[in-house]
């Protein structure tokens, strides 16, 4: 696992809400597992940041990504059929991480080869939980796909 070569482990959060992605930043720092969290606000900015476009020319490649649903300019589900539709980023584990308990929407995103779908508690307590445990179970229990953070893509 990553985590046995010594560098940290690279999240991409696609959140446009600043209050969580605030949350999440704050979980991910108490937990303190060594990681480099990217965040993007918008699915053009998380296509531009994988396919190294713009200013994220210099981006590294993510282990994971926690993706939102509803996103501005282009939604989650259209980053998550981009991500999993092109072979350079398919093996990428993504979570999707939304306050949508749609039916279809969970559908879609498993439809779309989502690795995971997770409500967002509204309750403080339980989202900080909720963080600790994607990122337990993905960087601790998982074994993640070879040469993902760094490599070129």
């Amino acid at each position: 696992m990553n985590r046995e070569q010594g560098r940290p482990i690279e999240i991409l959060l696609v959140e446009d809400s600043p209050s969580d992605t605030e949350l999440t930043l704050e979980a991910l720092r108490d937990f303190r597992v060594r990681n480099n969290v990217s965040v993007v606000e918008d699915g053009v900015l998380a296509l531009d940041f994988l396919r190294r476009q713009g200013p994220y020319a210099q981006a590294p490649r993510p282990d994971l990504i926690m993706l939102d649903l509803n996103l501005p300019r282009k939604d989650g589900r259209e980053v998550l059929a981009a991500i999993k539709g092109d072979e350079r980023f398919r093996s990428i584990p993504v979570v999707v991480l939304t306050t949508s308990r749609a039916d279809q929407d969970i559908l879609r995103a498993y439809q779309l080869n989502a690795n995971c779908y997770i409500n967002k508690p509204v309750d403080f307590s339980q989202f900080l939980e909720v963080v600790r445990s994607i990122e337990t179970f993905w960087l601790f229990v998982v074994t993640l796909p070879p040469g993902l953070g760094g490599g070129t893509a």
